[in-house]
């Protein structure tokens, strides 16, 4: 089989995905970072750069992983498709709705396949959650609950993601992968959301000097708790550090989704409601638990307990399962679990639930998309 040839477009922290997980047959040949010291650190024998248009130039380039900060995606996104490439484009898709819909126009006028790195659709317990779904055990799905904590929240008040010119909001750089998880396990996407959400906790933080870099890794120690005694913020802080939204889908299913960056505890859980039933999540990754209910009865007896082994790789496996999804994708033309289509959606309801929660918490109907554009992506990318 002849190699598949791939080029990164940022190599730290998301980017190292790429060279960790791919599979037989398919080699890096090019990586692009504008951090000259990242670029140095690449021990392996590929083209470098920092400038990632004069990767996607190159002919021994089949498919790019672009795995940079989100306000790059669009751009980087359109001219990855334009260029011919298969395009591994990082979540969220983009950090407007207009963003994502010239994505997709692009994917459909180039050809070019665009898949999006939405790990979640890949993460053990949100399979198993959707196969017991699908198997019908707790019937037609009506109500969907997610509580989203977040012990390591300071970490986002501390770098670029703190200004909404670089993510618009942490509903839509963070709840992306919780609202297309609530799309796919529910079989349809949004179609009007209403938001509420303040910043309360750490705007009361002293900030680090805007000459100053950010220490990124002190979110993830013991003593990020507790919030109000944190220092070395950003200078500029203007998002919310707790949401909520409530969403009407499509088929008429009701869900909501709240964050909180302050908690001490960390995890995603989940609540399916169906007509004969419901399923929660205890646990996230690792060894996990999917408990559910079909009688009557108190809520610490389930009726049935799926206990998950840790499976190897990162976010619960996911990383390694989702890489290998994207090869098989571009190279093979395998339908991926990933849907351009509804990370375009999870992108419009994290944009309108910001819109909605600054506004007044007006409700906010998600813009419809083109039909030779959804006809395109439904058909497997496929005119």
């Amino acid at each position: 089989m002849k190699t598949y040839r791939i080029g990164v477009v940022g190599i730290t922290r998301r980017g190292t995905i790429a060279r960790s997980y791919l599979p037989p047959g398919v080699a890096i040949t090019a990586v692009a970072d504008i951090d000259q010291a990242a670029l140095d650190g690449v021990e392996e024998d590929v083209f470098k750069t920092r400038d990632y248009k004069e990767l996607l130039a190159r002919k021994d380039v089949d498919g790019v992983f672009l795995m940079t900060r989100d306000p790059l995606h669009e751009e980087m996104g359109v001219a990855a498709l334009k260029a011919g490439k298969a395009v591994y484009l990082e979540k969220p898709m983009a950090i407007t709705i207009e963003g994502c819909d010239r994505l997709l126009e692009a994917a459909y006028r180039s050809g070019a396949k665009l898949f999006l790195g939405h790990n979640m659709r890949y993460m053990p317990v949100v399979l198993k959650m959707k196969e017991i779904i699908d198997a019908g055990l707790i019937g037609k799905v009506q109500v969907v609950w997610c509580r989203h904590f977040i012990g390591y929240g300071s970490c986002y008040f501390r770098h670029w993601c703190s200004e909404r010119a670089n993510t618009t909001g942490l509903l839509l750089q963070k709840g992306a992968h919780d609202i297309d998880v609530i799309h796919w396990l529910s079989g349809a996407c949004a179609r009007r959301v209403v938001g509420m959400g303040k910043l309360s906790v750490y705007d009361k933080c002293p900030r680090r000097p805007p000459d100053t870099p950010p220490d990124r890794e002190i979110a993830w120690r013991d003593s990020s708790w507790p919030p109000l005694e944190q220092s070395g913020l950003s200078p500029i802080i203007d998002i919310e550090d707790s949401t909520m939204i409530m969403m009407e889908l499509s088929n008429g299913v009701q869900a909501s989704y709240q964050q909180c960056f302050y908690t001490p505890d960390s995890e995603r859980n989940y609540t399916f409601i169906g007509t004969h039933g419901r399923i929660e999540n205890i646990g996230d990754h690792g060894a996990c638990e999917v408990h559910a209910w079909t009688r009557r009865g108190p809520r610490a007896t389930p009726d049935v307990i799926y206990k998950l082994k840790e499976v190897e790789g990162g976010h619960g496996g996911a990383d390694p399962a989702i890489v290998k999804a994207f090869i098989e994708f571009a190279r093979d033309g395998v339908v991926p679990n990933t849907s351009p289509i509804d990370a375009r959606n999870a992108v419009a309801v994290g944009v309108l639930g910001h819109e909605s929660l600054r506004g007044g918490n007006l409700p906010k109907d998600i813009p419809s998309i083109p039909r030779k554009i959804l006809d395109y992506f439904h058909n497997g990318q496929k005119k």
